[in-house]
């Protein structure tokens, strides 16, 4: 049952992350209007079943003016908010204060914060060291995302006895670009399921200022500009959706066998595999892998 929704407020970010899974950086285009929020939540109140709702990115504090009106008017739909952060704008704890004041007055009912080496490799000049006591000494509920390298495991492919890569970063976006260096590869045909996501009753969705409503990181389940967000809710059938089904037939490795996509013997990672079948399928599927800007294209 779908319980909440992401607003991908911005793809616009003042960072460039090698880790980033939608390829944000200050170059990246796409930030959805008020209008276009205010329709949105419309249509998440005939869903029925949203409870919260967060704003996101990208950087979501670019826009803080959009952002703040988009946190009010989703309070006045009853529903709750949260809000996620690179914290750049921590400039001290002052500051700080001073930028998440307003969010607390209006009720937001979390904050995220970047806080790992990824983001600032500096630990000393760290802005999240200084949004985290301000929003605690707000009252605000505030937690850090902390993403790090993708972890080797060794010895976990008991199948295989090979090493496995785990946890940290998720290898798809720019991490595939970025990350891949030295990682250990497994035969394609061991990455048989979706270990990330919940293709068949996704608890969330990440909704885009292009319209698409992400399952998973540019895999759609539709365009809502397209077809209002509810119906493609209501409608929704992950067996028969023409990525997700072979995905939850046989992961990666069915995908790739049912539409003949020519690819490698060896991957790091299913997400990894994934994201590159995807890509290849892009052209036959703009509906349902998009927006390619999340493909670093």
């Amino acid at each position: 049952m779908l319980t909440g929704c992401h607003f991908l407020l911005t793809y616009t970010c003042t960072m460039e992350c090698d880790h980033c899974f939608v390829y944000s950086s200050p170059y990246a285009k796409g930030t959805f209007t008020l209008k276009q929020i205010r329709s949105v939540l419309e249509e998440l109140l005939k869903i029925g079943t949203i409870e919260q709702v967060y704003f996101e990115g990208g950087e979501p504090f670019m826009f803080y003016p959009l952002m703040l009106e988009s946190i009010k008017l989703a309070h006045s739909f009853g529903f709750k908010t949260g809000v996620v952060t690179n914290t750049y704008w921590a400039i001290s704890i002052e500051d700080a204060e001073f930028w998440l004041k307003p969010l607390q007055e209006l009720g937001v009912s979390s904050i995220s914060l970047s806080d790992d080496k990824i983001h600032y490799e500096d630990e000393k000049n760290n802005p999240a060291k200084k949004a985290l006591p301000a929003a605690k000494k707000l009252g605000m509920s505030v937690s850090s995302i902390c993403i790090e390298q993708p972890t080797i495991i060794e010895g976990t492919n008991k199948s295989k006895g090979t090493p496995v890569v785990e946890g940290g970063a998720l290898l798809k976006g720019r991490a595939v670009e970025k990350l891949l260096e030295g990682l250990p590869l497994r035969k394609y045909d061991e990455f048989t399921e979706c270990p990330e996501e919940e293709l068949r009753n996704p608890q969330r969705v990440h909704l885009d200022p292009f319209g698409y409503v992400h399952i998973c990181q540019g895999l759609a389940m539709g365009n809502m500009w397209d077809t209002p967000l509810s119906e493609l809710v209501e409608s929704y059938d992950a067996d028969n959706h023409p990525i997700c089904g072979p995905l939850l037939e046989g992961g990666p490795t069915m995908l790739a066998k049912k539409y003949k996509v020519e690819h490698k013997n060896k991957y790091a990672t299913a997400c990894h595999f994934c994201y590159l079948v995807r890509l290849a399928l892009m052209d036959r599927f703009p509906e349902y892998i998009a927006p390619r800007q999340v493909y670093g294209l």
